[in-house]
């Protein structure tokens, strides 16, 4: 009688028990990818901002934040300037005290940015220069952006002009001769207009 072995045959993949163990399976695997991506896009979300751009006035503190400069950096914010001006001199050539509000921004634009200008190219005199008598026209004043102080400043034309601009608790101060002056040539017609005086009586 001959010996039967039993030999091993290939499971056939085609059986419908095989069919749902691998649905199964393949189910399991797409919920777990899922649930991974879901995973890290939690993470993602958590480093965002928690204001959007489509949140009502989400840029509203960065634009406050850009909007709040002081001293050079915000000429072009400037909307008012107070200038007194007073008069040192033997005889008074244009007597009383001087007080003007100028709020042309045009007008106001032009002497801060005159301003900047000549502080911007600081320095001392050149050899050479000569100083007048201490008589002349002294100025001090105050730009503003609506209630907000920009910059305070004096401008004196006794002896040798001189500036001093302040902002933000910083003070800077120069002679307006040479390069200064040369900066910002028109700077007493750009006085004058704000004071609304003829350039003589600057």
């Amino acid at each position: 009688m001959e010996r039967t072995t039993s030999r091993a045959h290939p499971t056939d993949m085609t059986k419908p028990d095989r069919i749902r163990g691998l649905a199964a399976a393949g189910l399991l695997c797409a919920g777990l990818l899922c649930a991974g991506l879901a995973g890290c896009g939690t993470a993602v979300a958590s480093t965002l901002p928690a204001t959007t751009p489509h949140t009502p006035g989400a840029g509203a503190p960065l634009a406050a934040a850009a909007a709040a400069q002081v001293g050079c950096a915000s000429v072009n914010q400037a909307t008012s300037v107070t200038i007194t001006r007073s008069l040192v001199a033997s005889q008074a050539v244009h007597p009383g005290l001087l007080r003007v509000t100028q709020r042309s921004t045009t007008k106001v634009r032009a002497l801060f940015g005159d301003f900047c200008a000549v502080i911007a190219h600081a320095g001392r005199p050149q050899r050479g220069f000569l100083c007048a008598a201490g008589f002349g026209n002294s100025y001090a004043g105050t730009f503003y952006d609506g209630k907000q102080t920009l910059a305070t400043f004096t401008y004196t034309l006794r002896g040798c002009p001189q500036l001093r601009l302040t902002a933000s608790g910083m003070t800077r101060a120069t002679f307006v001769l040479g390069k200064p002056a040369l900066a910002a040539p028109h700077l007493k017609a750009d006085l004058a207009a704000v004071l609304g005086v003829p350039v003589s009586q600057v």
